[in-house]
């Protein structure tokens, strides 16, 4: 018997299909097996609070219980008095008072509650199953939760952070990067076109980088100071930019020149940025913004992205940094850029008089009055 010969490019790639049906299929099977973990706890919390059971039998209930199941399932992991407690915390934070932490609550004691009835028809029981499978909850890891439900302070910032991480794929250390940043509430106060600009991960990452306001409270200028005396402060006090930027920021230079066409431009501020891996150009404006102010920050991004980034680099960011802004103003500006552009205020409360300036010592006359007395 003849065997005929395999095509080489066909059999190449009905092994790529094959190798990618194997992970989904490794992926389903995960994500059911989680599924009905997160049931499992969500139900026994529940069981927990409806019932009572740790205010009626007392302090010692966790431990018992944990005994109990520990002794009939030993292979099984989960059922440490710690755990335990996380389970009655989980349906206790979505059973907070509000209408969306209710909406929650009812979708999944729904879902659960006939389930237990379908028990005895398999196919009705994978049904269901399948429904809480696709329930947002029901898609990230228990690890996960913890996190969420132990930090947020509502429903809203845990769902907000559930959907991040069902939609980016986010691991539990970046998670809980992300919220250690707080990038709930700064991506609720920041004016940008990260979204529609940037892929996901990126824009994410490139909102948590941007805050509204900046607190500029470490630079001594005087009251009427202009656009070079701000720059030239931030730069003579860069450790303190840094640590207001925030982290990842390494500093390239101010008044960077780029050459475009015959002329010579020059950038404001220049930053590499290390975790979104890209240029940041920042521009300062120590007025009310303006449109204009964001074609000609888009103007040197598209510059810096030309003559300046590598394959290996992401998409130039530009943050414009202005003193006061109107909303609406930032928002029609932003919708008319085709770069990705960041806009924030700053504050600066501690303004030095003109006329005050002027009477106080310079670092030089500091300097020559230590040296005559040693």
């Amino acid at each position: 018997m003849s065997v005929m010969p395999l095509k080489t490019a066909d059999f190449k790639q009905w092994i790529i299909d094959l190798k990618l049906r194997i992970r989904q299929s490794q992926i389903k099977a995960a994500i059911k097996v989680n599924a009905e973990m997160l049931r499992l706890y969500w139900d026994l919390g529940r069981d927990i609070v409806v019932r009572q059971m740790d205010s009626s039998w007392g302090s010692g209930f966790f431990e018992q219980l944990s005994r109990e199941l520990k002794a009939e399932f030993p292979d099984m992991k989960g059922f440490s008095e710690r755990n335990l407690f996380n389970m009655k915390q989980f349906y206790l934070f979505y059973n907070q008072d509000n209408t969306i932490s209710q909406q929650v609550v009812a979708e999944l004691d729904n879902i659960i509650s006939q389930q237990l009835v379908a028990k005895k028809n398999s196919q009705i029981h994978l049904h269901f199953t399948d429904e809480f499978e696709k329930h947002p909850i029901a898609q990230i890891p228990w690890g996960h939760h913890i996190q969420i439900f132990t930090k947020c302070k509502s429903v809203e910032e845990a769902l907000f952070y559930v959907q991040k991480t069902i939609k980016n794929g986010w691991s539990r250390s970046m998670l809980m990067n992300f919220m250690e940043t707080d990038l709930y509430s700064s991506q609720a106060k920041a004016l940008n076109n990260f979204d529609r600009l940037l892929p996901d991960l990126q824009s994410d990452l490139a909102k948590e980088v941007l805050k509204d306001p900046y607190n500029f409270d470490f630079l001594m200028l005087t009251e009427n100071y202009k656009e070079k005396e701000l720059e030239d402060a931030l730069i003579a006090n860069i450790t303190k930019f840094l640590l207001e930027l925030g982290h990842g920021f390494a500093y390239l230079g101010k008044q960077y020149p780029i050459k475009i066409g015959n002329r010579e431009r020059n950038i404001d501020l220049l930053f590499y940025h290390l975790d979104l891996r890209c240029y940041v150009v920042i521009e300062l404006k120590t007025k009310e913004f303006e449109p204009e102010h964001t074609g000609k920050l888009g103007y040197y991004i598209a510059a810096v992205n030309n003559q300046m980034k590598k394959e290996i680099d992401n998409p130039t960011v530009g943050l414009l940094i202005c003193k006061t802004k109107n909303n609406i103003d930032v928002q029609y500006s932003l919708e008319s850029m085709n770069q990705p552009i960041g806009i924030s205020q700053y504050t600066l409360s501690k303004l030095v008089p003109d006329n005050f300036k002027s009477s106080l010592p310079s670092i030089e006359d500091i300097e020559r009055e230590l040296n005559s007395k040693t």
